[in-house]
Parts: C-alpha cells; structure tokens; sequence
C-alpha cells in the first residue's frame, strides 16, 4: 500500500529512474534514425541526379560558368561544417555553416530554372531598398 501511495504521488525514485532511462534511450536511437533516414535521402537524391542526368554530365552542370561560384561554396561550406564539428567541436559554427551550405544550395538549384535568381535579387532589391 506504501508502494501505490509513492507512486501516485511521484515519489517513488526507482520508477521515476526507469522511466527517465527508457526516454533518454529512445531519445537516442530516434537521433539515430534520423541520422540513417538523412543519409539514405541523400543517397537516393544523388543517385536519382545521377540516373537522370549521368555523373559525367552532372559534373560538367555543376562547374558551369554560371554555376561556379556557388557549386564551391557548396562544397567549401560543406568542408566546413564537417571540420567545425569533428575538428574544431563548435557547435555554433557548424549551424552557421550548415546555414550557409543550405543558402548556396538554394542559389545553386535557382540557376536551372530559367530568371529565377533574377526574380530572387529583384525581389530582395525592393525589399531593402
């Protein structure tokens, strides 16, 4: 009877333990999961690229005159944050990459449809000014 009375009350220490050890464990094999479901993304999304376009060809798109700039900061950004998470154990400076990486991503997919990157500074020009 002291045992319910403990438990209904949030008292008792050895369920509450339980309890916190089975969501920490669950919190890491979710972080896991999604770092699985990430990385097989990636894959396919490399792999479909491929597929439609052939690597060769891939590789001639990507060091484009006109895809230059942003296809190495791409991959500079991507050096980076890798090197500020394994090497230099920033976490801020890894978001801060990670944010970069995922804004020259986005300029870098503007450049294949046709005056997007023109309709995108045209619009950041009218916001700010």
């Amino acid at each position: 009877m002291e045992k319910l009375r403990r438990v209904l009350t949030g008292q008792d220490d050895e369920e509450q333990g339980l309890t916190a050890q089975g969501a920490s464990l669950w919190f890491l094999k979710g972080i896991k999961l999604c770092a699985v479901f990430y990385t097989l993304g990636n894959i396919a999304a490399l792999a479909s690229t491929c597929f439609l376009m052939g690597p060769v060809k891939q590789l001639k798109a990507m060091f484009e005159p006109k895809r230059l700039i942003a296809t190495i900061l791409v991959l500079l950004f991507l050096v980076l944050t890798l090197c500020a998470v394994f090497w230099w154990n920033k976490k801020g400076l890894a978001l801060l990459f990670c944010i970069l990486q995922m804004l020259a991503m986005t300029w870098y997919s503007l450049s294949y449809i046709p005056f997007a990157r023109d309709a995108v500074i045209k619009c950041f020009t009218s916001c700010l000014g």
